[in-house]
């Protein structure tokens, strides 16, 4: 049975620390990116999949179309790294029964209504109230660029997000 040794939240996606670092950290075979408009888009979609190392499948769906696949990747015996770009992504993917356990945010990029609270993660409100939807269903949510750092609880992150 497949199974997600990693959820990640990465504006970027599919990058230099997630091929060298993540996938080896967490042994993942297989990585399953959901992004709407990276299914749409089949120029960006080679230029992902050229990024990921020999031996790495990568399988891009769409939040519709990957909950239609999950149920065929459940069947298989997959270590995955599951990445999407975006906390409205993975709220949708955690109400779907996909992301049901702890919840790595590595990046979030910056924008109109978004305030910087630590390297790469800038959150708006919305951000904020989906995590603390993710905190009240008891799931680990946390925040680490690397894995040489050590992981922040996101309540840090929210808690500062609110002093700004």
């Amino acid at each position: 049975m497949s199974k997600i040794v990693l959820a990640r939240v990465d504006s970027r996606l599919i990058h230099g620390q997630v091929v060298t670092k993540w996938l080896q950290q967490s042994a993942a075979n297989e990585i399953v990116v959901v992004s709407d408009e990276l299914e749409q888009d089949e120029f960006l979609q080679s230029i992902y999949l050229m990024a990921a190392p020999p031996g790495v499948e990568v399988i891009i769906k769409g939040t519709d179309s990957v909950k239609s696949y999950w149920e065929e990747a459940t069947a298989k015996s997959s270590k995955i790294l599951f990445l999407v770009p975006d906390l409205v992504t993975l709220k949708e993917m955690v109400e779907a029964g996909i992301v049901t356990e702890g919840v790595q945010v590595g990046g979030l990029g910056g924008g109109p209504n978004r305030k910087n609270v630590v390297k790469n993660i800038n959150l708006s409100e919305e951000d904020v109230a989906i995590l603390e939807g993710l905190l009240a269903k008891e799931i680990n949510v946390y925040f680490q660029a690397i894995p040489e750092e050590n992981p922040v609880p996101i309540q840090k992150l929210i808690e500062k997000y609110k002093s700004l």
